[in-house]
Order: C-alpha cells, then structure tokens, then sequence
C-alpha cells in the first residue's frame, strides 16, 4: 500500500464515534498542530484559547489597516511544516502562498554587510570578497554542521518520556557532536578567522534567546539549516500559518473556542481530568494538551500545593532567555530595505553581555527590522509599509522600570533606525504604532517576560526540558517553546506531532508520520 493510500485508509477509518476526547488549551502554534492531527486521526478535540484570536505569539495584529506578526517572522525548517499538514491529510500550499527570500536577510555591522543566501557557490563568492582566506571555512562549516544536523535532528524527534528514551542509539551516535563544553561562537571559530563572519553565523541563537557565547555548541547547526533549507515567508505574514492550521482543525470536526480563559486543571490526585474555565464551566477529557506559557501555567492553572519539581520557588530558579522591546510601525511610507535586516552594537559582545549577564540597558542597541512589504505589499495599503522592530533586552530579572523607561527607550530605537537603517525622517511617517516591552509581555501570559521561554542551556534540554508527557501530572501533555524540543517555529511544530503521536499510541489509535522517534 503506497503512502497516500495508506494515510487515506486510516482517516477513513479513524474512530467514528469520536469517544476519546482531549482538550488543548491555547492557540498557539503547538496546540494548533496537536489538535490539528488529533482531529484528523478521530478524536474529539476541543481548543480553548483565551484571547479573541488564534496564534498565541503566532498571532497577527491589526492597526487599521497595517497588520503584523506579533512574533515569528522567519520560518525555516520549512518542511516539517509541510509534513505536519500532509499527516492532517491536507497540502500546506493549498492553504498558503510560500516566498523563498533570496538573499535570506541582511546582516548590518559596523563596517560592512553580509547577505547570506543558499546558493553555497554565491555564499562563497561573497565570504572570499569580503573575508578573504574564510571560503575554505565555509566549505568545512557545510561539511560537519551537516554530519551534526543528521545526528542531532533524531534526538529532537523524540520524546523524552523516560531515562531510557534518553540514552537511546540516537543520543549516543549524536554524543560526539553536541559540542559538549563549547559554545556556538567557540564551533564558529573553528571555521572562520574574521569576528564579523562569525557574527553572520551565529546570531541565530537569539531564535533561542540566549548569547552565542553562551548558546550550547550543538546549536551551531541552525545556520547550517538555514543555508541548506532557506527562509520563507508566507503571504499575509506568518500568522497565516495559524490561521491555516485553525482552517484544517474546523475541517476535522475539532470544536475552537475563543475568548475562553482557562482558571485551572481539574485534578482528581495527580491525574488531570481537564479543565475550568474562568466563566465556572468544567471540560472533561481523557487527555488534555497545555500549550500555554510553561511558566505561566505552573503558576496559574496547576492548583497550589500539586507541583514538586516546577513548584514556583523552583520555578523562579530555573534560566529563562531574554525578552524583546518590540514596535509595530503603521508607515505612510516604503523604505528600501531588505525583508529582514538585522543591525549588530559596534560592541557587539558588550550588547550581548549587558542584555544576558548584567540585565541592563545597552547603550549602544542591536535591533532588527522587518520590513515585510517590500515582498508582501498586502500588508499595508498602497505605498504604506507595516514595519517590525525588535530589540533583545533583559527580561523581567533586570532591575529595569519599563514603565519610567519605555519612551526614551523608544527614541533610542528610533533614532537607530534613523542612522543605522538609512529610514532619515522616519517619525514624521508613522500613522500608526504599537508598543510591546517586557511588561506587556507578561502581562499577555508570558513568565518574566521571556519571550523565548525557558533558556536552551544543556541542563533545560532532552531529558532536562520539561517533556511532553508532563512529569509531574498524568493525563497531560505540553507543547510548545516550554518543552521539548524547544522554542521556534519548526521545533514548536514538532512538539505538537510529538504529543499528538503519544496520544494516539496512548489509546491505540493508528497513525500515519514521519516523525517515526517516538
């Protein structure tokens, strides 16, 4: 039996009754992506969010007539977003109109720019012009970041359910590339002699949150993956991909209820038995997905007194990454600037420094824009741009007052897109504009305002992370940056396939995936 077919007999044949119900609570990406294949495997889902829209961090946001994404704003590791879609029975390009960005994105430093791209002959051609004597290190670079991509990429898929899941064959084959001891910056010294090129590749640490000085070594394969699987963008933003995926649940029966807080678990001893709703009313399911901000729903939807290992005072010790002050430009006005463009602090190392060990105010910011509709004019009503800033800044730890800091913080990025950005006269083209630091974040649900969640350290990884099959309650599942794999899009996606693929084999429900680890 070919694979289609066999994916077509099983949706066929899945269970008619809908018996088994589950409960997902939040519509972020992983809540969306395990409700999403639960409904297509014949589970009766119900999707509880409390916001009035779908995507959680994956949201778009709306500014009479300027939308954006709240948070993601690249998607790499396209596939598995594809492979999601095609275990749900459906095509991700029949839902959403995919753009390859060519370059990738540009990178800003103080005396040049770089713009990666997957064309490794033009790739190369740039580092020998620009950093003579490196093109030798990008060969190598493509070379062994491939041989630990395919060793680690296993031991992303699984789950970490038990001890023995983690010393697995897997795990011990991928052992001598993890970089044990090493930062992502110490591997990228191995392939390049010039700061700034070594910059260029590793910056994708803050996909994580985290310093690349301080970011574990085996996560020198992301750029890896970037320069070998590309940036996309998805029409209308990345928040389409919720939107798409919300699409897909409806079509499968799963019931999504907006505007429907969460107050607690329902616990009968440490099973979980679902959920109460803020409004007083009582979901019972067989299982129940969390996919609410980890931090945040030890705090808040664990009844007080059940927790032992991510007890608050526990919690509250454990390393979260850093947070982000983030503006959302309604322009009268489009700016010749690439898709993505990341600007680095001359003092680049200080930056990072003051932002993940000393939890202050750089002086000098690094900050990213996105200037999406010079690909995407849809965003925006005709010769108007909607413009994405973030800066990495501390989270709530940092003795910072956001309330006596957020305006001149928001001049100093102004004026840093002014002079670094070449946007001169960009004050007088703001129509509309939002604001979000790291108090508003929190204040959306988000653990000390840590937008990248728990931190990627290798004691908060695998095994370590809080895992899929909760620990700590049976009946309940977590996805999302909180858990394993971790945070960002591609991984976030999988944590959703790797809850859902538990439930099934938890219930004897027979399932079609490419993720064949757990």
């Amino acid at each position: 039996m070919q694979r289609a077919q066999l994916v077509e007999y099983l949706f066929k044949n899945a269970l008619e009754n809908k018996k088994k119900h589950i409960v997902v609570v939040g519509a972020g990406p992983g809540g969306l992506t395990a409700a999403m294949l639960l409904g297509a495997r014949g589970f009766r889902v119900t999707l509880v969010e409390k916001d009035a829209a779908i995507g959680g961090r994956n949201a778009a946001i709306n500014l009479n007539g300027y939308k954006f994404d709240t948070g993601p704003t690249f998607l790499m590791m396209k596939f598995i977003l594809d492979e999601v879609f095609e275990e749900a029975g459906r095509q991700s390009h029949d839902y959403l109109d995919f753009v390859q960005l060519e370059p990738m994105y540009r990178l800003d430093f103080a005396t040049t720019q770089v713009e990666p791209t997957t064309d490794h002959q033009a790739m190369r051609a740039q580092i020998a012009k620009l950093f003579p004597g490196n093109e030798e290190g990008f060969d190598r670079f493509l070379k062994k970041e491939q041989v630990r991509y395919d060793k680690m990429y296993p031991c992303l898929q699984k789950d970490y359910s038990s001890l023995s899941r983690y010393f697995s064959k897997d795990m011990i084959r991928a052992l001598p590339h993890l970089g044990l001891g090493k930062s992502v910056m110490d591997i990228l010294k191995g392939y390049f002699s010039e700061d700034d090129l070594r910059l260029a590749f590793t910056f994708q640490s803050k996909y994580l949150g985290m310093s690349a000085w301080e970011c574990p070594g085996a996560f020198a394969m992301l750029p890896f993956v970037e320069h070998a699987h590309g940036i996309f963008h998805t029409q209308g933003g990345l928040s389409e991909i919720s939107e798409a995926m919300a699409k897909v649940c409806r079509e499968h029966g799963v019931d999504i209820r907006l505007e429907t807080p969460v107050k607690q678990l329902i616990l009968d001893g440490r099973k979980v038995q679902g959920v109460e709703l803020e409004s007083g009313e009582r979901i019972l399911a067989e299982e129940t997905v969390l996919n609410a901000d980890f931090g945040y729903a030890m705090e808040h939807l664990v009844p007080k007194g059940t927790l032992r290992k991510y007890r608050p005072e526990k919690l509250r010790n454990m390393d979260f990454s850093c947070s982000t002050f983030m503006l959302y430009l309604g322009l009268d006005k489009v700016y010749d600037l690439p898709h993505h463009t990341i600007f680095f602090a001359k003092d680049y190392r200080q930056n990072i420094e003051d932002v993940f060990t000393y939890k202050k105010l750089s002086k000098e910011i690094s900050f990213y824009i996105r200037n999406a509709s010079v690909t995407d004019p849809g965003l925006a009503p005709d010769g108007h741009s909607a413009v994405y800033v973030l800066v990495p800044v501390p989270n709530l730890t940092a003795d910072v007052d956001w309330e006596q800091e957020k305006a001149g913080f928001r001049e100093r990025v102004l004026e840093a897109m002014e002079k670094r950005g070449g946007m001169e006269d960009l004050r007088s083209h703001i129509r509309e504009e939002m604001v979000l630091a790291p108090d508003d974040w929190e204040a959306k649900g988000i653990f000390q305002g840590a937008t990248f969640n728990l931190s990627h350290k290798l004691s908060q990884m695998l095994y370590f992370r809080p895992r899929n099959r909760f620990e700590e309650l049976d009946q309940c599942y977590l996805v999302g940056g909180g858990t394993h794999p971790g945070s960002g899009l591609p991984t976030i996606y999988e944590s959703g396939r790797i809850a859902a693929n538990m439930i099934c084999r938890e219930h004897g429900v027979p399932f079609v995936s490419k993720n064949t680890q757990v």
